[in-house]
């Protein structure tokens, strides 16, 4: 699939990351490259960046670090199964982002709530203790 008209399109990174649906706006693209969540080949980049087929490009989004290879350039936002063919992630990337996800559902599920409130009696006792250690 060939998303551009012309072979020779120039695309802005900017406008790539939104044509490939990373961002909701272009603007808001225009941000996160600014802020430094966006390196073009390892490398911090500007906004007007003409992108390349098979730059690889760092996205920081959330907690989430995505590594994708551009296989194709497009300037228009369509919907999301033709943008998904835009770009491929890495295999590394993947497995790094389920490693993540499973550390962070272990941890959560370790930090489990009490299973009831403390009653009047329980919470009298906190006090008491708290008071006697100076807490």
């Amino acid at each position: 699939m060939t998303a551009s008209d012309t072979p020779d399109q120039k695309v802005r990174l900017d406008k790539w990351l939104w044509a490939a649906r990373f961002y909701k706006t272009r603007s808001l693209a225009k941000e996160a490259i600014e802020g430094g969540k966006v390196h073009y080949n390892s490398q911090r980049t500007k906004p007007g960046k003409v992108v390349e087929t098979g730059a690889r490009l760092t996205l920081r989004l959330g907690r989430q670090e995505k590594i994708v290879v551009v296989d194709d350039i497009s300037d228009r936002r369509r919907g999301a199964p033709e943008a998904q063919k835009l770009y491929h992630e890495t295999e590394d990337s993947q497995k790094r982002r389920e490693d993540m996800a499973w550390q962070r559902k272990t941890m959560q599920a370790a930090q489990l709530p009490p299973a009831r409130r403390p009653s009047k009696k329980d919470r009298r006792d906190i006090q008491r203790f708290r008071d006697q250690n100076g807490l």
